[in-house]
């Protein structure tokens, strides 16, 4: 892959510091980084910097994200084409979401997700490159990944999912992915890009999950200068972007019934307008989604629309979970053991048999990501080169873990969002769903309880 760009990683945690500046030294050109913001405007003079990933708050003991607001301000005052990525915790995502509405291109959630911050970083830089040169980003030749890196294996189940892969990929049908968690649905709607005729342009995701309905609109199709209170200049949507590419809506499963209909008008018109406009603009466009939930029942259900389900779902394909085809789990361990071993500069690593025979007994419910994390750790904590089956600690199963039993209604309301947790791996949309109560709420309870 080609490095391009200059990014600044601003974040007083200087462990995070750390490890943000290996993994983007993979891709950018150049990473600087620093410690306290009042640096910023001093770098941004010296430095031509594309991106900013900005962490909401560097005061010890205050915790508001206001800081983060008031440098993406002072950041976008200096140049307003450099674009702000916000760095924040689960507690101030509604700030983070503000800070969209003030200027921000995105926002990344601590702990972060390594793929997704650099998806999101490279779609920041793309965004910063068209508006520089003053073209719609559909017009140049970025492209974001000259490899998906998918692994398919040797199980059969993969090898079919192979063969239906490689024959749709260069039509331009609309194909929905579905699977469970972890099982790197992203990592083959990229594949498939790769595979298209639309290979040299842009595949742009999308995480429907964590778009607020307010933002929706802006966000996928742009807005106008002068649409909302900040909008200061005319900004492209992800439809825009992902022009003459793919558009990849992950998380599909998670897109209110409202605005679902304004999704299908979108894809039945294969146009957008803009907030605050109305100039229809053509977009030709590639659609990928993906979702871990059952969209027929959600349908039948009356949860998600039959009509929006036949407009991505003319090929449908499905990644089996990593306990179905136990025979890729030691490969793909070795591709994580060397991918980690370089990035935190280790010398060359390897499995012991009984690492393989333990990693390979594991039942893997968070699929491949969990693998990966877990190979990432060991690789971290490892003294010598080479990984025993004692250097793994792995806990119970899910279904074992032992919770107390609750005798307060604080102790039921715990134990019920670590459950709702533990069995959607996180996706906090999914959780805030399965409990029946707002994102907003979820955060502060996962604050509260210390989750």
């Amino acid at each position: 892959m080609t490095k391009q760009g200059t990014i600044l990683v601003v974040d007083d945690n200087k462990g995070i510091l750390t490890a943000v500046q290996m993994l983007l030294g993979t891709c950018f050109e150049k990473v600087i980084t620093i410690s306290t913001p009042n640096k910023i405007k001093s770098t941004l003079h010296d430095e031509n910097i594309d991106v900013v990933l900005l962490d909401m708050n560097f005061s010890a003991g205050i915790n508001t994200g206001n800081e983060g607001l008031f440098w993406l301000s002072e950041i976008k005052k200096e140049d307003a084409s450099i674009q702000v990525v916000l760095f924040t915790a689960y507690a101030d995502i509604d700030l983070a979401v503000r800070g969209i509405k003030e200027g921000a291109t995105d926002f990344v959630v601590k702990p972060w997700d390594n793929a997704k911050l650099l998806e999101t970083l490279r779609t920041a830089y793309n965004i910063r490159i068209a508006n520089r040169k003053g073209i719609a980003l559909a017009d140049n030749k970025l492209v974001v990944s000259k490899e998906s890196g998918m692994f398919w294996g040797e199980s059969s189940a993969m090898q079919q999912l192979r063969s239906l892969i490689e024959k749709v990929a260069r039509t331009d049908a609309n194909i929905l992915v579905t699977g469970e968690n972890g099982t790197g649905k992203e990592m083959l709607a990229r594949e498939i890009h790769m595979l298209s005729n639309r290979k040299k342009e842009t595949l742009v995701p999308v995480d429907m999950g964590a778009i607020t309905e307010t933002l929706f609109e802006s966000e996928l199709f742009g807005h106008v200068k002068g649409a909302f209170t900040d909008a200061r200049a005319d900004r492209p949507g992800k439809f825009e972007v992902a022009n003459n590419g793919t558009l990849f809506l992950d998380e599909i499963g998670n897109l209110s019934y409202h605005l679902q209909a304004k999704l299908l008008t979108v894809l039945q018109r294969r146009s957008i307008v803009r907030v605050g406009s109305n100039t229809p603009i053509p977009v030709n466009i590639r659609l990928i989604c993906a979702t871990n939930r059952d969209l027929q029942e959600m349908v039948e259900k009356g949860d998600f629309r039959e009509d929006l389900l036949y407009r991505i779902n003319t090929i449908h394909v499905e990644i089996p979970p990593l306990r179905e085809r136990p025979e890729d789990i030691v490969p793909l361990t070795e591709i994580f053991l060397s991918k980690y071993a370089n990035i935190y500069g280790k010398t060359t690593m390897h499995l012991s048999p009984d690492a393989k025979e333990k990693l390979s007994a594991q039942p893997w419910f968070g699929n491949i990501r969990e693998l990966e994390h877990t190979i990432e750790k060991a690789v971290i904590i490892a003294e010598g080169n080479v990984l025993e089956g004692n250097d793994f600690d792995f806990p119970r199963a899910k279904k074992e873990s032992a919770t107390k039993e609750a005798t307060t209604l604080e102790e039921m309301e715990y134990n019920m969002i670590k459950s709702a947790m533990d069995k959607y791996s996180g996706n906090l949309s999914l959780v805030a769903s399965q409990l029946g109560i707002s994102r907003q709420t979820l955060y502060n309870k996962i604050k509260r309880y210390e989750l």
